[in-house]
């Protein structure tokens, strides 16, 4: 089932406007698949972001998720980035997961039902594309030497070992996106990268995937910046919980929601309160601070939601 992109788009706005999110980053995958994750459903999808841009309230940007198997998709990779269509670009392989779906019937018919075929075109094509990868990689490094250029952060996606992050930090990506392990967290840390943890992890206490729990890589200093992941409405409580949970101070906690993501995006005049940055400020009811509400959010100084609490206090006599 399909609904207008526009009309989801500025429905999602809405939403992150309301739970205090001034900056958002749309994550897109750019997949060798057909169908939903398509090069065309994701050109689609980012022409779509920038028209609505100047109606949206939150400052929206494109984080491309490039699947490294997709070199035959490369070339409008880079025509994107050198559009200056793409404001984060992250190198993602799946190749190994789907490889490994043979075994898991119920996950390949969810996959085959996106992409629009049967089972056996599916497997197929991974088989196609597992066969030799010496191409794909070419492709990534081309991609990942054109964002280098373009100062565009570069991020790479679930490192299993030190090792992996080592080799992602060679072709430029500073950004370690859900790390695996604690191991390659630390290491990523230890050698100056930005380590990802998600939002949602944090709240629940425990990986969806079975992986690295936040609150331990937060606990231990091996994190330095929380994302939404699947869940926006998750961010807004991950620092009230990561307070709760780990030890560290509110202040410390909202850091790695705000000037953590900001400084990782390259984002510098943003993320802290100072003189000369935006004037992006979220006002939060933590009456009960496990279950937070955003009274009011400003994006680069223009009331972008309101509730009841917020308006009195914008109409307050001081």
């Amino acid at each position: 089932m399909h609904f207008p992109v526009d009309l989801g788009l500025v429905d999602t706005d809405r939403q992150m406007a309301a739970l205090g999110i001034t900056t958002a980053a749309h994550g897109i995958t750019a997949s060798w698949e057909p169908g939903l994750r398509s090069l065309d459903a994701a050109e689609a999808l980012i022409l779509a972001i920038h028209a609505l841009k100047p109606r949206l309230m939150v400052d929206t940007r494109i984080h491309l998720r490039h699947e490294v198997a997709n070199a035959a998709g490369a070339a409008r990779v880079e025509a994107w980035l050198a559009g200056g269509l793409i404001d984060l670009l992250a190198l993602n392989d799946h190749l190994p997961d789907f490889v490994a779906m043979r075994t898991r019937p119920a996950k390949l018919a969810v996959v085959a039902g996106r992409s629009g075929l049967s089972t056996d075109e599916l497997l197929a094509r991974i088989d196609a594309l597992a066969a030799d990868r010496t191409e794909q990689w070419a492709a990534a490094r081309r991609l990942a030497a054109l964002a280098r250029d373009a100062g565009i952060p570069l991020l790479s996606h679930d490192d299993e070992t030190p090792e992996a992050r080592s080799a992602a930090r060679s072709l430029g990506a500073r950004i370690a996106e859900f790390p695996v392990d604690m191991a390659t967290a630390r290491a990523a840390v230890s050698a100056g990268d930005e380590v990802m943890v998600g939002a949602p992890n944090l709240l629940r206490g425990t990986s969806h995937a079975g992986r690295l729990d936040a609150r331990d890589a937060v606990a231990a200093g091996a994190a330095t910046l929380v994302a939404s992941d699947y869940s926006h409405a998750a961010l807004l409580s991950a620092p009230f919980v990561t307070a709760a949970t780990t030890g560290l101070g509110l202040a410390r906690a909202w850091s790695l929601v705000a000037a953590g993501p900001a400084r990782a995006a390259g984002l510098s005049d943003r993320g802290r309160l100072a003189p000369d940055l935006r004037a992006d400020l979220v006002v939060v009811d933590d009456t009960d601070p496990l279950v937070p509400r955003v009274a009011l959010t400003i994006v680069n100084g223009r009331v972008m939601y309101a509730d009841a609490t917020g308006v009195r206090l914008l109409t307050r006599q001081i």
